[in-house]
């Protein structure tokens, strides 16, 4: 039988000793089961950063995974911690919206985290994830079932997580997020581009007012001093620049639309 697995997402880097602690936690109450690290390195109180790399990773992991969610501004306010299931996995998260987009993809059941023994003895007002989220993700992988934690909760936070908008022959969207190499991802979905394209015409793709005319499959198809446009591996159409950032030389952020047009 497999070991249960826990996975952890956090903006709490690696220099400082938040994330090892947490995974401590989750020891202390279950020796058996493997921890894992989706990343620590997130820009600070992103929630909606987060969301989408949540969204980008989840389902690759196996059934029954359990992921800790800690990007948590709102920290020592009245905002609610929660647990949750949807589909095969299950979270556990401050109550901020962070798990928008695995709520869009399945339905949740929710619960708020309120049973005292499932949590440490202690709660810091500044660190939840050590003293609540930790502990909680824990005894699910010992078998505890949701509904033990708390009461149902219904009236969960959601954030706004921008989708592509078909307008005629435009498809409009907005530039989700920026990865380390300095791509440009969009929201703009494979489905919703051949909706648009639906085999007529010519595509272009307009980013931070520079039109990309040329869509590719791969990254090496782009030349040296070009910008192109492709579906990456979350299968959202994305731009890249050879051995260089393309959000830099577009001048764009996250937040920042696109439009990719027919004609």
């Amino acid at each position: 039988m497999a070991k249960p697995l826990v996975a952890f997402l956090t903006d709490f880097g690696t220099r400082d000793h938040y994330a090892s602690v947490m995974k401590g936690v989750v020891l202390s109450i279950n020796p058996d089961v493997t921890l894992v690290d989706l990343s620590h390195d997130l820009p600070p109180h992103d929630v909606v950063f987060a969301a989408h790399e949540l969204m980008a990773t989840y389902r690759f992991y196996p059934a029954g995974a359990i992921f800790v969610v800690v990007i948590d501004p709102g920290v020592g306010s009245p905002r609610r911690a929660i647990a949750a299931e949807a589909g095969e996995w299950r979270f556990v998260a401050p109550d901020n919206g962070v798990l928008t987009g695995v709520f869009q993809e399945t339905p949740p059941k929710i619960v708020e985290l309120t049973e005292r023994r499932y949590a440490r003895p202690t709660v810091s007002r500044t660190f939840e994830g050590r003293d609540r989220f930790a502990p909680a993700a824990a005894w699910l992988s010992k078998g505890v079932q949701l509904s033990a934690f708390g009461r149902a909760l219904t009236d969960y936070r959601t954030i706004d997580l921008p989708r592509p908008v078909l307008d005629d022959s435009v498809l409009r969207g907005v530039v989700v997020r920026v990865d380390r190499f300095g791509n440009v991802v969009t929201n703009l979905d494979r489905r919703s581009c051949e909706k648009l394209t639906d085999g007529l015409g010519t595509i272009t793709l307009t980013v931070g007012g520079r039109t990309i005319s040329r869509i590719v499959s791969t990254f090496a198809e782009i030349g040296p001093d070009e910008i192109g446009a492709l579906f990456g591996s979350t299968d959202h159409l994305e731009c890249a620049a050879p051995s260089a950032s393309a959000a830099d030389r577009l001048g764009v952020s996250a937040g920042d639309p696109v439009e990719l047009r027919r004609s």
